[in-house]
């Protein structure tokens, strides 16, 4: 089983409402760059939402000191003891969605907690479960 943050790309209005959530609920900063979830202004208020989808798992299969795991619930998650910042996760990424600030000593990404589709005002993103190799 995979839990996932789905995002619906015709539903968001680029608010923001998504990463601000996010940011301040992990880092208690309101700061896009610190937000697990991505906007993306395409132009034409046409935005494209990036989280981690939790079925690649590229980044649990390179990181260097097995500090990137699947919990029990199938989210990917970063054991931050463990974690050594050598961003080898952030490079492997296929769609951009594990994340790195500036400063801080180790990565994050979307763990699916589900905040930011309980606050979205356009129903844009969903919590999902989903068996493994199932389609989306």
């Amino acid at each position: 089983m995979i839990k996932y943050l789905k995002t619906d790309d015709s539903k968001c209005v680029g608010c923001m409402t998504c990463t601000s959530v996010c940011s301040r609920l992990y880092f208690k900063e309101d700061n896009p760059a610190r937000s697990a979830i991505q906007v993306l202004d395409r132009g034409n208020n046409e935005f494209h939402l990036i989280a981690c989808d939790q079925e690649c798992r590229k980044c649990v299969a390179e990181c260097p000191v097995q500090a990137i795991r699947v919990s029990a619930a199938g989210v990917v998650m970063i054991d931050k003891k463990l974690c050594v910042g050598c961003l080898a996760c952030v490079a492997v990424c296929p769609i951009g969605a594990m994340r790195y600030y500036p400063g801080d000593s180790t990565t994050f990404k979307c763990v699916a907690c589900g905040a930011c589709a309980k606050e979205c005002p356009k129903q844009a993103l969903e919590i999902v479960r989903k068996e493994e190799g199932a389609a989306s």
